[in-house]
């Protein structure tokens, strides 16, 4: 027996829900399974992804963050994963999120006239590696556009439930 999948070739609705949601879950689970070229490929030339240290709503240029990558930084990450060597994620951990809450909040417009739709949803993610288990627990806020048809990532912040302890590894963070 096989499944039919309808291909949409339609613009993509980033005012409906359940295209935004097909969306996050996708990239979940290419960052879970650590398929680094594809999870990569999903984000704009002029995307931030930034993890503030205390979930504080402050200026990142003027404060220390956690991470605060721009997207030729998303792409040295990722090349540093890639080549294996990274002992924090070497063997690289068994990773899985649930999304839940899901919440458009807004749509704004950049300098440049681009649009962005927000979007907000609550996170655990299970983290799983020889040296033990972590549990991670946060606030997404997404910035999503459409670019040449298809849904790509402009933005992404991450509030962890405990901001204020130390972190013990950041091998999640992709």
């Amino acid at each position: 027996m096989s499944v039919s999948l309808d291909v949409d070739n339609t613009t993509p609705d980033l005012t409906d829900i359940r295209e935004v949601e097909k969306f996050l879950y996708r990239e979940a689970r290419l960052a879970d399974e650590h398929d680094y070229d594809t999870w990569e490929a999903l984000w704009t030339e002029d995307a931030l992804y930034w993890i503030p240290v205390d979930g504080g709503q402050y200026d990142p240029l003027q404060h220390v963050s956690v991470i605060y990558d721009n997207r030729r930084r998303i792409h040295t990450r990722l090349e540093q994963l890639r080549t294996g060597k990274r002992y924090a994620q070497s063997p690289p951990s068994h990773l899985r999120r649930v999304i839940s809450n899901v919440e458009i909040l807004d749509v704004e417009t950049t300098p440049a006239g681009a649009e962005n739709t927000v979007v907000g949803a609550n996170f655990v993610l299970y983290e799983s590696k020889p040296r033990g288990k972590e549990v991670w627990a946060g606030r997404y806020t997404y910035r999503l556009r459409v670019v040449d048809n298809e849904v790509r990532l402009v933005g992404k912040t991450i509030v962890l439930v405990d901001n204020a302890e130390a972190i013990p590894t950041l091998g999640f963070l992709i």
